[in-house]
């Protein structure tokens, strides 16, 4: 079992400040974008003197930094979860689908797309690896235990092939609308996707 952590007054202030900003600027974000977001109206959302915006976020890319960090967090926990039931390849990918879907919906398409933007940017502010990123390790785990069970063939590359799964599933949310043929484009991705990785 995790020990508490004991915070003192002061820093329980500073998360719950935090807290209050992040919430408010996704709420902007949502509304305007974050290019076109106001950090004033996120600092009179929040109850906050401006300065305190960029105490806790060095510019508008790290409260998407943070957002993205915990989603990711929050669908690998999710993506774990499945994967310790009974499932196959198939089974995983097409709940990975639904996790992504489900994310795209909490954050409207709007900030989704800037979301993926980021992440893709080559001015991220912050570096980092594919090992950084729980739900694609999670992903390419799932590839490899397929491959050793004999259910890809054993040549395929866990990662390569978790990528360009995640980037199909990433283009099918950002350019199609909602509706019956982006259903179909995702159930299609999910076939594809493991059709080309079984054994023939």
């Amino acid at each position: 079992m995790t020990p508490q952590v004991k915070h003192s007054a002061r820093e329980l202030r500073r998360l719950q400040t935090r807290e209050r900003l992040l919430g408010a600027a996704i709420a902007e974000f949502k509304a305007s974008g974050m290019a076109g977001a106001d950090v004033e109206a996120i600092v009179s959302a929040a109850g906050v003197a401006h300065g305190t915006f960029f105490f806790h976020f060095p510019s508008k890319e790290h409260v998407l930094l943070e957002l993205e960090r915990r989603e990711e967090a929050r669908m690998a926990a999710d993506f774990a979860l499945i994967l310790r039931t009974e499932h196959d390849l198939a089974t995983a990918l097409a709940e990975l689908v639904a996790l992504v879907s489900s994310l795209e919906q909490r954050l409207g398409a709007k900030l989704f797309k800037e979301l993926l933007a980021l992440h893709f940017s080559p001015s991220r502010p912050t570096e980092d690896e594919w090992t950084d990123h729980p739900v694609i390790v999670l992903l390419v785990r799932e590839i490899e235990r397929a491959r050793s069970d004999g259910e890809v063939h054993p040549e395929v590359d866990a990662f390569y092939s978790a990528a360009f799964f995640l980037l199909g599933i990433y283009g099918v949310l950002t350019t199609t609308a909602t509706g019956a043929s982006r259903e179909a484009m995702l159930a299609n991705l999910v076939i594809t996707a493991r059709r080309g990785l079984e054994i023939r």
